[in-house]
């Protein structure tokens, strides 16, 4: 599929305070904690415990989210499909909504029992 800009608009004005709860929700029913998921958040945004409270606090939208993340220099590795959406084919004009996907990517893998180094990708040496 293709990402438009309508789309990538509608991505970026969502409340992340308003997903999280999602993404919590489906990775404890798979038997994943909260710590993990802030673990994988921290890893791709660099925001703690305490900087993701207050961005969920302040109902941050997915921009503002993004904006204020420091994204990992190994996000390149994330590949894959997620919501029929095959991340490295999303144009660079569309960022916001490929950060969007790679997080949800992490999430997805985290939910599906990967381990945790597994997740949290590094170059290979």
């Amino acid at each position: 599929m293709k990402v438009t800009a309508e789309k990538n608009e509608k991505v970026a004005n969502m409340i992340f305070a308003t997903i999280y709860p999602l993404y919590l929700n489906r990775l404890e029913k798979n038997g994943r904690t909260v710590e993990e998921l802030n673990q994988v958040i921290k890893w791709f945004t660099g925001f703690d415990q305490d900087a993701l409270q207050a961005l969920i606090d302040e109902k941050a939208t997915f921009r503002i989210f993004f904006q204020k993340a420091k994204i990992n220099p190994n996000a390149h590795l994330i590949k894959g499909v997620v919501c029929g959406y095959r991340i490295e084919e999303i144009e660079d004009e569309y960022e916001l909504y490929k950060q969007c996907r790679q997080m949800e990517k992490l999430i997805d893998e985290l939910a599906r029992g990967r381990k945790m180094n597994k997740i949290l990708r590094e170059e290979k040496k």
